[in-house]
This record gives structure tokens, C-alpha cells and sequence, in this order.
């Protein structure tokens, strides 16, 4: 008699990777060859080969090279601002601000941000049309999400604001001053990680809404 449980087990090589697993490991790989080759420089094929997969891989996940270049500079905005936040959070505002701007990220992702902004900067100088997609999908979708919790805040009435984007812009132009790769005023990281709270701690205080209305 035969085995009709044996047929009906699944055939092939199992699947060792979810499909979000492989998207993420394809946008790491293609942010370091951005990073290393330029984007003129960079192809899906050099980025298939460098993650041991087929080109046809690839184009099952994104459409063209801009497409992973538009996914590349999402995860990126991810590395700068850890936003949107867990629904329901319930924390200090300024321990909250410190986990959006990621003070205490360890070297090794910080170089990794370091490069990619030098990367943007450069390319940015270079090819117009690519500022113009990094400056709508990085930095002004960057303001919007803090704009966007900070609204949050002040619905909760924990802040007060008048105006959230000014806000988000205030406090990205004082957090990310202090932590840009042209930045080397600090001695030791303890020194910058000092410095950003007190950035964080003098836009709470000025926004807390046991002050009365912020003229921000």
C-alpha cells in the first residue's frame, strides 16, 4: 500500500527567506553600492550579483533601478527618523524624541548614514533630478512624519504648537545639525549624545503644555 501522506508533502527547495527578508537584504546591498559605485554607476545586474541572486529577482520586487533607488532612500529616511511609532505609545515626549532621531545609534549604523548622507549630497550636485527625489522622498517626508506625530502630541495635550511643520522643521535643523558628517565639533560621542538632549529638552520645555500657548 502505498505512502499517500509521502505525496503529499511539499515538493522543491523550501523557501529560507520571507519576501519582506529578501526586499530589505536587496535595499541594504543596493544603498552600499549607491554609496560605493554613485548611482550612475550602479546596476540592478552589479546588485543581483553582490546579493547572489538572479536580475529577474530583483525586477519581481522593483520594477527598475529607480524604483530601488526610491527604496533605498525610504530605508534611509527609517535610518534618520525612527517614524511612524508603535500605535498606543505612552512615554515622555523628549524620551520619545530620542528614539525618532536615534541619538544613541552604534557606530556602525551611523557610519552607514554618514556615507549615504555624503552619497546624496554629492549625487544631489551632480544630478538635479535625483536632489529633486531625494529632497520629496527624504526630507520633506521626513518633516511630514514628525509634523504628523507632533500633531499627535498636541491632541493629547501634551504640546503645544500652532504650527506642527514648523515645529518638525525646528527641531530637525537643531538634531540633525549637531550629528551631520560635517559635523566634528564633539570630542567624544558622549559629547554630541549631551549636546542633542539638550537640543530636545530646550524644544520640550518651550512646547509643554503646562506653558501656555507656543508661539512655534
Amino acid at each position: 500500500m502505498s505512502d499517500i501522506s509521502a505525496d503529499k508533502r511539499p515538493r522543491g527547495r523550501p523557501k529560507t527567506f520571507s519576501d519582506e527578508d529578501r526586499r530589505k537584504a536587496i535595499v541594504d546591498e543596493a544603498r552600499r553600492t549607491f554609496v560605493e559605485l554613485g548611482y550612475r554607476g550602479t546596476t540592478t545586474d552589479i546588485v543581483a550579483a553582490r546579493c547572489r541572486i538572479s536580475k529577474q529577482t530583483i525586477y519581481n520586487v522593483f520594477s527598475s533601478k529607480a524604483d530601488l533607488f526610491l527604496a533605498v532612500v525610504a530605508s534611509h529616511r527609517q535610518m534618520m527618523l525612527a517614524l511612524p511609532r508603535p500605535a498606543g505609545e505612552d512615554r515622555p515626549v523628549e524620551d520619545v524624541l530620542e528614539d525618532i532621531f536615534m541619538i544613541d545609534i552604534d557606530e556602525t549604523d551611523e557610519r552607514e548614514r554618514e556615507a549615504f548622507i555624503s552619497f546624496v549630497i554629492e549625487e544631489s550636485s551632480q544630478a538635479p533630478e535625483l536632489g529633486e527625489v531625494l529632497r520629496r522622498e527624504g526630507v520633506e517626508r521626513s518633516r511630514q512624519l514628525l509634523a504628523d506625530w507632533l500633531d499627535l502630541q498636541v491632541a493629547q495635550q501634551k504640546l503645544v504648537l500652532e504650527d506642527r511643520m514648523s515645529g518638525a522643521r525646528m527641531l530637525m535643523d537643531m538634531l540633525f545639525g549637531g550629528m551631520g558628517p560635517a559635523n566634528r565639533d564633539w570630542q567624544t560621542r558622549q559629547d554630541r549624545r549631551r549636546h542633542l538632549r539638550r537640543c530636545i529638552e530646550v524644544f520640550v520645555r518651550g512646547v509643554h503644555a503646562n506653558r501656555g500657548t507656543a508661539t512655534v
